[in-house]
């Protein structure tokens, strides 16, 4: 496409008119292809609404048998019926999504009871919030909510309510290690799942389309952790989604001393990123005196300082084994072997 790019600026110089027929064909070429990050937009997700009534037309899954602790029948189902019988309300099912060409959807009957009503992402859905109980503090300050729900369908409930009002949104998502630490359509994504990263983009990509509804334009940020699995992918789908945000990547240190693995390098950070738009910028926030103990001025005596062996026994006698020398050559000169220590004052040799 770069190659076509520059013939078409060639194309303008020589004749205008045919350089902007071909640039209208290829603006429609472009909202067909897709450029970038390129992935499987999955089977929309599903949520399960426990404690809703079931329904003739409802689509629904058959809980496992109580006390169970397998997952059971991952399948949905419609409600083409609900008769009552001697031994409650009975529910006659339909097997969803099946080509009948292919095959006949599968049939069963299932108590009322060991049903749970399942919502997708096509099904319409009209949010709402139920007062489940607050702790009062502080008289008439600004109070905090916590909304307990779905994520993607509490983010769209608040774009009733705040659409382009957000300054911040903290998304803390999962690592998609391959463990089980999330679910995909009420499944677990393993590490052997050939569409274990398209899964996550497309679980990703919904929710940040949702986020971009809600930040204010003029003043905002998105700020997103995540682990090396999955840094680059999310990287290239944050850019994809916000084109227009001013996108800075840094490193938190989450262990000093590095979490061992077997056969690579021990791990010792995760990446934050951060996507500032409109006027937000960073801006240093001043330390405290408690950052600097021994009240210098130096930046760099602040740098060094935590290294420093304070309190008692730190004398070379207090502790003999651990002085060793150390030798390091600068060309003419070089350091002379002596008591190092991070108190110890330098001794140089011609």
């Amino acid at each position: 496409m770069s190659r076509l790019t520059d013939l078409l600026a060639q194309a303008r110089k020589t004749d205008p008119q045919l350089a902007a027929d071909l640039e209208a064909e290829f603006r429609q070429l472009t909202r067909r292809s897709q450029f970038g990050l390129v992935f499987e937009r999955h089977q929309p997700e599903a949520v399960e609404l426990p404690g809703r009534p079931v329904r003739r037309g409802d689509t629904v899954r058959v809980l496992p048998p109580r006390g169970s602790l397998t997952i059971g029948d991952t399948r949905h189902w419609v409600v083409t019926d609900v008769e009552r019988t001697p031994d409650g309300k009975q529910a006659h099912l339909t097997e969803a999504d099946i080509d009948a060409e292919v095959r006949e959807p599968a049939t069963s009957t299932a108590a009322l009871e060991d049903l749970v009503v399942v919502a997708r992402f096509e099904d319409p859905i009209y949010p709402g919030l139920v007062e489940t109980g607050r702790v009062e503090n502080g008289g008439d300050k600004p109070f905090h909510t916590v909304i307990n729900a779905e994520n993607f369908h509490a983010l769209e409930m608040l774009t009733y309510t705040h659409r382009h009002k957000v300054d911040c949104i903290y998304i803390d998502p999962p690592y998609n290690t391959g463990a089980k630490d999330w679910k995909y359509n009420n499944d677990y994504v393993e590490s052997d799942d050939d569409y274990r990263h398209s899964k996550w983009l497309s679980f990703m990509e919904r929710r940040l389309l949702v986020a971009k509804e809600l930040l204010s334009p003029e003043n905002s940020v998105l700020i997103v952790t995540i682990d090396e699995k999955e840094y680059l992918r999310l990287g290239m789908l944050l850019e994809q989604t916000f084109p227009e945000a001013h996108m800075t990547m840094v490193t938190s240190s989450i262990n000093n001393a590095g979490a061992s693995r077997a056969g690579t390098f021990g791990r010792a950070a995760e990446y934050i990123y951060f996507l500032r738009f409109g006027e937000s910028r960073a801006i240093p926030l001043p330390l405290s005196e408690e950052w600097n103990p021994v009240g210098r001025k130096s930046k760099h005596d602040l740098l060094w300082n935590p290294l420093i062996r304070t309190g008692t026994n730190t004398l070379r006698n207090d502790s003999p084994n651990q002085f060793y020398p150390v030798f390091a050559s600068l060309g003419s000169r070089r350091w002379s072997p002596g008591p190092w220590t991070a108190r110890s004052t330098s001794r140089w040799s011609a």
